[in-house]
């Protein structure tokens, strides 16, 4: 699929908006925003709750652990919302949307294992508190939690698709497992990274709604793009974030990619300005842990100095208005509204 397809911006929705006689205590935009879906995320906490369980205890400590509390959902809803813009409302919907949070829950612990990570999600990692061997297994056991939910399912296309998303996922996780350390990472290989390991799994999601509807194959594919062009803005800001936000607000420590060896979009920018004995300084320095606290404040300061950051955010909002595009074909709807108004919050969250 070619994600760079360019079409024009859909039409946004309004707003909702609700006035209290009591004056309600500041929260940030992006929360403020997010709790409109407040009904949405009950629900499928209550399925994801209701899903796990294992006679082994330590399994069932893990996937609570992990699953339960901080997390944002988003996979699950734009499944909900998908297949509700194409006209599905039956109750199982919010079951069967548990298995896209059992996916991206299960690559993080994963991911944890294999970049030695010692947080997620404003709390030690799975890895940390139970050890490498349980984490990895603590991952296996949510992706079957996910195939049997998929199973439910009865939909071969639907199955097809989501095996195809996971042997990507899979793929861009090598492809970055490859490149780690490499500083000499091209764009090309890096967006083929994000592509693989965020965007297939949104794409999936959003198509997966259209499948479970019943939708006709032009209306899969353009939620399929939609999901894909939104997971690639997700991703490029989410690796802007470890240049420019705070440990309190990510929940993780800040500068944690550049540490693991992950080359990132604000980096490979960074290096291709730079003389060659600068971007060699630079790799002898950040590459063999030389690294202190002070090259990392003043890398980051750097990169915010030269323009890149703007340069990335109008990359997004690039791929933002992309997956807008996708949606012109759908009728006007609470949930058109909503997924269009998903890609603003991807551009200006915050953690």
């Amino acid at each position: 699929m070619d994600f760079q397809r360019s079409l024009p911006v859909g039409e946004e929705g309004k707003k909702n908006s609700c006035i209290s006689r009591f004056p309600k205590p500041m929260m940030s935009p992006e929360k403020a925003f997010l709790e409109r879906f407040d009904p949405y995320f009950q629900r499928i906490n209550d399925e994801l709750g209701k899903s796990l369980g294992s006679d082994i205890s330590i399994i069932d400590d893990i996937a609570h652990y992990s699953l339960l509390g901080e997390g944002k959902r988003l996979r699950p809803l734009l499944f909900i919302l998908s297949s509700q813009l194409c006209g599905y409302i039956g109750e199982e919907i919010y079951h069967l949307s548990t298995l896209f949070e059992y996916i991206h829950v299960a690559s993080l612990l994963h991911d944890d294992v294999l970049d030695d990570a010692e947080m997620r999600r404003k709390k030690p990692s799975v890895r940390h508190v139970w050890g490498n061997p349980a984490a990895i297994l603590g991952g296996d056991f949510l992706y079957a939690q996910a195939s049997s939910i998929v199973a439910e399912c009865h939909n071969q296309d639907m199955n097809e698709l989501l095996g195809r998303m996971t042997k990507r996922m899979v793929e861009g996780q090598f492809l970055e497992l490859e490149y780690t350390h490499n500083w000499h990472m091209s764009k090309d290989k890096y967006m083929e990274v994000i592509v693989a390991k965020t965007g297939e799994l949104m794409s999936a999601a959003c198509a997966s709604g259209a499948l479970m509807a019943g939708a006709d194959k032009e209306a899969v594919d353009l939620l399929g793009a939609f999901g894909l062009n939104l997971g690639i803005a997700f991703q490029l800001v989410d690796d802007l974030l470890d240049y420019t936000s705070s440990e309190d607000v990510m929940g993780k420590p800040v500068g944690k990619d550049l540490r693991e060896g992950k080359i990132t979009l604000p980096l490979i920018y960074l290096l291709a300005e730079l003389q060659e004995d600068e971007a060699e300084g630079l790799e002898e320095l950040f590459k063999n842990r030389k690294a202190r606290v002070d090259d990392y404040r003043n890398l980051f300061t750097t990169v915010r100095g030269r323009g890149i950051i703007a340069k990335i955010e109008t990359e997004a909002a690039g791929y933002v208005n992309r997956a807008s595009g996708f949606l012109e074909y759908f009728s006007t709807s609470p949930s058109k509204t909503d997924l269009l108004e998903l890609g603003d919050y991807i551009l200006t969250r915050r953690h």
